[in-house]
């Protein structure tokens, strides 16, 4: 059982606090079109995720004509649904369905940009998940320049704090715990809500990972709004992590089992947190376990917030 397994999917979170994002993108669409799309929305910030992957599914399916023949809705529905099931954890052919869906966002411009950068931010959470830290890093890297060329568009501090987020967990993949920490720190101070939580989450991280076990524990106990149900378990596992470090087996055993406990309850039964969850808990008597090792310390975690993607806003 390796304590240092912690923390990969906290940033799925990211991907729901995209929503803005897509809220901003509907403003062209019918009023029925658009009243749909907001209604999804409003279910992905309650944590809906199975709800609105199978509706929007359902809409990105109906007939053309049904959407006035103009391919914006469908991408939209499509988009929705490919964030929903990273926020939850469903992630079989989630990434070959997130790729189709960028390619046919290729060319487009304006709105349409807006959705697929937020497209691209699940796949970089998908790719850390999967361990592909390299591309993350990225994939990471191309969003935060597509950021740069949409800002005179609209706001996009969302998808700017999701990539960064995504790219801090890369660069702990990566063995680079000190960039990592410099990510996390550098943007806490202007996220807020389950954006703030993620990089809390993440600044953790990346402190176990340097072995700085006191300072990951401070930070652990700022106070920070809970993180929503996409996050559920990652900062208990950091935070085990970091009380195993400092050899306070029992409460980091505690700890673990809570972790686990709130992974079961909340995400898909094939999310990846539910089984390093599960490896998190020890199984041989204190004095014959492993001290955590940092180049695995991150990853339990998590997003798109759609915000992690709220579908596409909370989504980072």
């Amino acid at each position: 059982m390796d304590w240092g397994d912690a923390v990969r999917s906290h940033h799925v979170e990211f991907i729901s606090r995209n929503i803005g994002l897509f809220r901003r993108a509907t403003g062209g669409f019918s009023q029925a079109q658009a009243t749909v799309f907001r209604c999804l929305l409003e279910q992905v910030e309650t944590g809906e995720y199975e709800e609105v992957e199978a509706q929007a599914q359902a809409l990105a399916a109906r007939p053309r004509r049904a959407w006035e023949r103009h391919p914006e809705p469908v991408w939209l529905a499509r988009a929705y649904a490919l964030s929903a099931a990273v926020l939850y954890g469903r992630r079989e052919h989630v990434l070959t369905e997130l790729d189709s869906l960028a390619a046919d966002l290729q060319q487009t411009s304006g709105g349409d940009r807006k959705i697929l950068v937020v497209v691209q931010v699940a796949r970089a959470v998908v790719l850390n998940g999967e361990e592909r830290y390299a591309e993350a890093e990225t994939q990471a890297t191309d969003i935060l320049r597509e950021v740069t060329r949409l800002a005179h568009l609209t706001h996009v501090a969302d998808i700017e704090l999701s990539a960064l987020a995504c790219l801090a967990e890369a660069m702990c993949g990566l063995g680079r715990y000190e960039e990592g920490e410099a990510i996390a720190r550098g943007n806490l101070p202007r996220a807020t809500e389950n954006r703030a939580a993620s990089l809390r989450c993440l600044l953790v991280h990346s402190l176990n990972g340097q072995g700085r076990y006191e300072e990951a524990l401070a930070e652990s106990r700022q106070p920070t709004r809970p993180a929503s149900r996409a996050g559920s378990g990652a900062s208990a596992m950091v935070l085990a992590a970091a009380l195993h470090g400092l050899g306070r087996r029992d409460d980091a055993k505690a700890t673990a089992h809570q972790a686990l406990d709130e992974c079961k309850q909340f995400l898909h039964p094939t999310h990846p947190r539910i089984r390093q969850a599960e490896e998190l808990r020890p199984t041989s008597p204190p004095e014959t376990l492993r001290p955590p090792d940092p180049r695995r310390a991150w990853e339990v975690g998590r997003s798109y917030e759609p915000s992690g993607v709220s579908s596409v806003d909370r989504l980072g």
